[in-house]
C-alpha cells in the first residue's frame, strides 16, 4: 500500500514540476513599422518618430521612452509625453544638426505588460540648423533592466531538478519501507 500511495505522490509531484514550469503560450509585441524607416537616407530632419507595432502599446511617457542619438553621442529627443494611439506610439524629436547617421532606441509597454525594446537608424544627408539637447538634461532610456522578460530560465531548471530529485528519493524510500513491511508479514 506504501509503494502504491508512494509512487502515486511521485506522479503527482511530476505532474506538478511539468505544469509549474510549462509557459504560457503568448506572442510578444513586435515592431512592424517606423517613420522614417530603419536605414533611410532623409534630407531633412524629421519632427518625430512613429514607431508602430502588431499589438496595442500602453499609454504613459514612463511607460515608453526613446533616445535619439547623433554624432559623438549628442542627444537629440525632445521634452514632451509620447503620443499612443493603438499599436503606433509617436515621440517628439529636437530639430536636428550635423548630416550623420542617427540613433533611434526605444522601450515601449505592450498593453500585455511585457516591454518591448529595440532600435533603428536613419541617416540626415542635409545638415539641419537644430542644436542637441544639453548633456546635463539628456537621460539614457534606452537600457531596459535585465531579464525584463521575467524569471530566468535557469531558476525553473533548478527547481525542476531539485522537485524530481525529491520525488525519486521519497519512491525509493517508500519502496523499501513496503519491501520492510512485507517481509514482516
Amino acid at each position: 500500500m506504501r509503494r502504491v500511495v508512494s509512487l502515486l505522490l511521485t506522479g503527482l509531484v511530476a505532474g506538478a514540476v511539468v505544469l509549474g514550469t510549462a509557459a504560457p503560450a503568448s506572442a510578444h509585441n513586435v515592431l512592424v513599422g517606423s517613420d522614417p524607416k530603419d536605414g533611410s537616407r532623409l534630407e531633412s530632419g524629421p519632427t518625430s518618430i512613429t514607431l508602430t507595432f502588431d499589438q496595442p502599446v500602453q499609454a504613459g511617457e514612463k511607460f515608453n521612452t526613446i533616445t535619439v542619438t547623433g554624432p559623438e553621442g549628442t542627444r537629440w529627443e525632445a521634452d514632451g509625453e509620447p503620443t499612443v494611439k493603438d499599436n503606433s506610439v509617436v515621440f517628439p524629436v529636437r530639430p536636428l544638426g550635423p548630416a550623420a547617421e542617427y540613433s533611434v532606441g526605444y522601450r515601449v509597454l505592450s498593453a500585455d505588460g511585457h516591454p518591448v525594446t529595440g532600435s533603428l537608424k536613419f541617416t540626415l544627408t542635409k545638415a539641419g540648423s537644430g542644436t542637441p539637447a544639453p548633456a546635463a538634461s539628456a537621460q539614457d532610456t534606452t537600457s531596459a533592466p535585465s531579464g525584463a522578460g521575467g524569471v530566468p530560465i535557469w531558476v525553473w531548471v533548478v527547481g525542476a531538478a531539485v522537485l524530481l530529485a525529491g520525488g525519486a528519493f521519497l519512491a525509493l524510500r517508500g519502496g523499501a519501507d513496503g519491501a520492510k513491511e512485507s517481509t514482516k508479514r
